[in-house]
């Protein structure tokens, strides 16, 4: 009897673990999805004098994909940035995310620049108001200025076709829910 206790509570504890072992980290829900974009207005990366803000967002479905020259995953992701913007199917922005204004412009220079713009969050205060804790981080945002998805990790080529481009598509068609 004096066994039991501590045995069940082992069983407890393995039940949690398996169950824990088995969820996708990419997948947390964010508590913004079906809430307007965080306020914002940030200087643009590229656009020396101009900004970037929320009210940019509305008007159009749109990406905004947080990422950073010092970010491994984003190298990853980037070409995949590239070929979307090519597609011209929605604009692209970004936010650079806790970086060095010079190695975030290198950044775009070297592998090039998918963005419509690219806000500057230098210290990263804005990005901790959208939810963001690691780069990349993709958010698609409704006509309305709602955010409708996050996406954690990098985007790839099958996330794009099987989640991202039909709930875009969706969005674009059908216009989004007031």
């Amino acid at each position: 009897m004096r066994f039991l206790i501590p045995l069940v509570l082992f069983i407890v504890m393995v039940a949690f673990l398996a169950v824990g072992l088995r969820l996708d980290p990419r997948e947390v829900p964010s508590p913004l999805i079906g809430k307007p974009a965080p306020a914002f207005n940030l200087p643009q990366l590229t656009e020396s004098g101009k900004t970037f803000g929320n009210q940019d967002l509305k008007g159009q479905v749109s990406l905004l994909n947080v990422w950073a020259s010092w970010c491994v995953s984003c190298k990853q992701e980037h070409p995949v940035l590239m070929k979307l913007a090519k597609q011209n199917i929605l604009p692209i922005y970004g936010l650079d995310y806790k970086d060095e204004q010079d190695a975030g412009l290198g950044w775009l220079k070297h592998f090039g620049n998918p963005y419509a713009a690219s806000a500057f969050d230098a210290d990263g205060k804005v990005g901790i108001e959208w939810g963001v804790y690691g780069v990349p981080e993709t958010f698609v945002i409704d006509k309305n200025g709602v955010i409708r998805h996050k996406h954690t990790g990098p985007i790839t080529e099958d996330s794009w076709q099987k989640t991202l481009l039909p709930l875009i598509l969706k969005l674009q068609n059908e216009g989004s829910p007031t």
